[in-house]
């Protein structure tokens, strides 16, 4: 039987580093880290995942500011408030939250948010350090920071002489991942829906990353005896036994038939989900530090 990889105690551990940081800089620089979360229109999940990350920035320490935006708001309007949120010295962290509505283009938002304060780590220019090796200067997306903070306290901090797999392509998740695997010294294999015998191709993984949005996509027979699966996925199904209209969350790993193979497998929910949190919070903090040329805290 797998062990089970906890997200919630590593992303506590994480939090409380966080929080520690931020005593330090209000104690000894007189300076409050501050996150600005930009949320346009009326999305309930959306608004759920501001306000988790509101709610973890107050406990944290962080100044907190959640700009609500009506869903009417042009594109000009948006793009001036994070103008206005990079003018500002108080605030060391941007967040706009996505998905924007349809009327309104969230790449020239993100873009314009300053690299130095977009923790969520999607400017080219964060993108680009972490595509040439550079993670000590930029700011690494918060999902495959938090993934490879699991797999470091599993592993170690060298990956040499492991096969990874990153099942997934995207900007957001897999190409970051799989740099941050070969940084730390693995060897890494990105396969997506174009893969041939894609099922074979994972077996040969010892370090297996599904990150496709397909429930139950990886099944045992796809897993390496003994690997480590990190399930990436976050899929709403229907649950009747909760009831008519209700559904749960699952990964893209079949779970109960993989934990069988696996050597350790993280859950959903629990597992990365918690960490995507928890590094916004730690890029919050490096942000706020570098504002003030101090060295960074460690994660």
């Amino acid at each position: 039987m797998a062990h089970i990889i906890d997200g919630k105690t590593s992303a506590a551990s994480v939090t409380d580093t966080v929080a520690e940081a931020a005593a330090v800089l209000q104690r000894e620089a007189g300076m409050q880290p501050g996150l600005a979360v930009v949320i346009v229109g009326n999305n309930p999940a959306s608004h759920s995942y501001v306000n988790a990350k509101s709610r973890m920035a107050k406990q944290c320490g962080f100044n907190s500011m959640q700009y609500s935006l009506p869903e009417e708001t042009t594109q000009d309007e948006l793009e001036q408030l994070v103008a206005k949120l990079n003018a500002d010295p108080a605030v060391h962290g941007i967040l706009v939250q996505l998905p924007l509505p349809k009327h309104l283009n969230s790449e020239p938002v993100i873009q314009s948010i300053l690299p130095q304060k977009d923790v969520d780590g999607l400017n080219v220019v964060n993108a680009g350090k972490v595509a040439s090796g550079d993670l000590a200067s930029g700011l690494v997306s918060c999902t495959p920071a938090g993934a490879m903070v699991l797999l470091r306290n599993l592993h170690g901090p060298d990956l040499s002489g492991l096969n990874a797999v990153v099942i997934g392509r995207s900007n957001l998740f897999g190409k970051p991942m799989a740099l941050l695997l070969l940084a730390a010294n693995a060897t890494v294999t990105m396969a997506h829906s174009r893969t041939r015998d894609l099922a074979g191709v994972c077996r040969q993984a010892d370090i297996l990353v599904a990150a496709v949005g397909m429930p139950f996509m990886v099944k045992a027979d796809w897993v390496k005896p003994g690997a480590t699966v990190v399930d990436v996925g976050i899929n709403r199904i229907e649950a009747p036994e909760k009831g008519d209209g209700k559904f749960r969350i699952v990964g893209d790993v079949a779970f109960d038939e993989c934990t069988e193979v696996a050597g350790a497998i993280t859950p959903v929910p629990g597992g990365v989900g918690p960490m995507t949190i928890a590094m916004l919070m730690a890029n919050t903090v490096v942000a706020a530090y570098r504002s003030v040329g101090r060295p960074i805290p460690r994660f």
